[in-house]
């Protein structure tokens, strides 16, 4: 921006300049011009008072004329002049007649009065170059009346060492002019413009999570104002994000020690539990109804720990993959055939499509089933009794598996917020399959944990797909997938 304004200025100095420039040679070219044809008019009117003198008349017209071209050359460091006597033209020492322009010639002999015009006075000298000057013609009237042509001519010597001196002055002042806006615009650098930029390197450094970092505070000005302001927001936002850290870590051992200590008396519950079940035939109606709850809510609550369990691990650092080279394929087919009963008692259709024939990947099986288990679960949960789609395919790269559902979907901006702990896109909507909350934010978990990705797409009536890519090799980084996240059968048409 200050380089910027640094040119700008500098063109709009030398703007001024040619503008300057121009004016003034302008005004005194035609200050010249019009003292020429003053001078001009004081001397054709001394010359026809000699030609008319009675003392010339007695005298050849020629010899007048030669005296009064003398004249002239006495007065050579102001004018020139050019007579065209009757039998020869009259010309002043040191210039040559070419410097009156024909068209100024045919003018004066057409045409009575006084005429002016620029011209280019050429010197008898050779060495000497031509230079700029104005040729005012008129004639000269004798006494029986015949018309002698003059022409005075006035070179600019002097006006072009005005116009010389004019120019380097204007040169030289914009020469200290440019230094002097280059020296301001460094000092306006160094006080303003690097301290700003160090505040915002420092911003972009606290951004990034280096909170140690501060700004030095020099003066009282408002930069350093502004140096306080950051280091106070700096420290305070260090201390708060310390605090969430403190927080965030207790509220991470509080679900690792609670669900480590309920899973003792919770394997206790689920025996007896599964020992009522087990024996629920022989009970009345009303107690047989109540093994079969509290064994279906039992084992509930234990996925349940299991996952936190597993969200713990997480938050911990502490979860490692057990890679083993595994037919993703085979490994979706087998995990869609173990929900079909579930499928058909909700009156969900499992479609299996592998298009392609080599799947293998190095991978955690036992990650993978849970990743392909929670997103089939969530999507039979939210089919309304409509097919539910699950296609794998891969390439050279990487392998992918979509789950496809043409059920109530979700909005466009919650994508994002589907892979969040216990969200759901409708709160008063009741779980069917059953679920902990925390099976699409585990399975993001796992994902990640092999470097692969897991996206959605979604919209409202027209149901929802999740892609999970996974590299063929461990740790391979991923920049395309076999399969788009959105749906290729999608006509944006609401499911009815």
């Amino acid at each position: 921006m200050l380089v910027s304004t640094l040119g700008l200025s500098i063109v709009l100095l030398l703007l001024a300049g040619v503008l300057l420039l121009k004016q003034a040679t302008a005004g005194v070219v035609e200050a010249k011009k019009e003292s020429s044809l003053n001078e001009a008019a004081g001397i054709y009117t001394f010359m026809q008072e000699q030609l008319r003198n009675p003392d010339s008349r007695g005298a050849a017209i020629h010899e007048t004329l030669t005296r009064l071209a003398d004249l002239a050359d006495a007065q050579a460091a102001q004018y020139r002049v050019v007579i065209q006597g009757p039998t020869s033209t009259l010309v002043s020492a040191s210039i040559r007649d070419e410097s009156v322009p024909q068209s100024l010639r045919d003018r004066v002999e057409a045409s009575e009065g006084m005429f002016v015009t620029p011209t280019e006075v050429i010197f008898t000298d050779p060495d000497e170059a031509p230079e700029p000057g104005w040729v005012v013609g008129t004639s000269l009237i004798g006494s029986s009346g015949e018309r002698y042509p003059v022409y005075y001519i006035f070179p600019m010597e002097a006006e072009l060492k005005t116009l010389n001196a004019i120019q380097t002055a204007v040169f030289v002042t914009g020469a200290v002019l440019i230094l002097a806006l280059a020296l301001l615009a460094y000092l306006v650098t160094v006080q303003v413009v690097r301290p700003v930029r160090r505040a915002s390197h420092a911003a972009l450094k606290l951004a990034s999570g280096e909170l140690d970092v501060r700004l030095k505070v020099r003066g009282t000005d408002d930069l350093a104002s502004l140096a306080k302001s950051m280091n106070r927001m700096a420290a305070q936002l260090q201390q708060r994000i310390r605090e969430l850290e403190s927080l965030s870590t207790l509220q991470q051992r509080f679900v690792s020690d609670v669900s480590h200590e309920l899973r003792t008396p919770m394997t206790t519950i689920k025996m007896a539990a599964d020992v009522l079940h087990e024996s629920r035939e022989d009970f009345a109606p009303l107690e047989r109804r109540t093994a079969e709850l509290m064994s279906s809510e039992i084992d509930r609550f234990d996925l349940m720990l299991a996952d936190l369990l597993e969200i713990s691990r997480f938050d911990a650092g502490a979860a490692v993959l057990a890679l083993d080279e595994v037919d993703v394929g085979a490994l979706v087919e087998a995990e869609v055939g173990a929900h079909r009963r579930i499928a058909e008692s909700l009156g969900v259709e499992l479609i299996v499509d592998v298009r392609t024939t080599d799947n293998t990947a190095m991978v955690d099986s036992r990650r993978i089933r849970r990743i392909v288990r929670n997103l089939v679960t969530n999507a039979m949960e939210h089919s309304e009794s409509r097919p539910v789609r699950v296609t794998v395919a891969s390439d050279d790269i990487a392998v992918a598996v979509t789950v496809r559902d043409y059920g109530v979907g979700f909005e466009a901006e919650n994508t994002a917020r589907v892979f969040d702990r216990f969200w759901r896109a409708d709160p008063s909507r009741t779980r069917v399959v059953g679920g902990s909350g925390l099976g699409l934010s585990i399975s993001m978990e796992d994902a990640r944990l092999h470097s692969g990705w897991l996206t959605a797409w979604g919209r409202p009536g027209r149901g929802a797909q999740f892609r999970l890519t996974l590299p063929r090799e461990p740790h391979h980084e991923l920049t395309g997938s076999p399969l788009a996240v959105i749906p290729v059968d999608d006509d944006g048409k609401v499911s009815r």
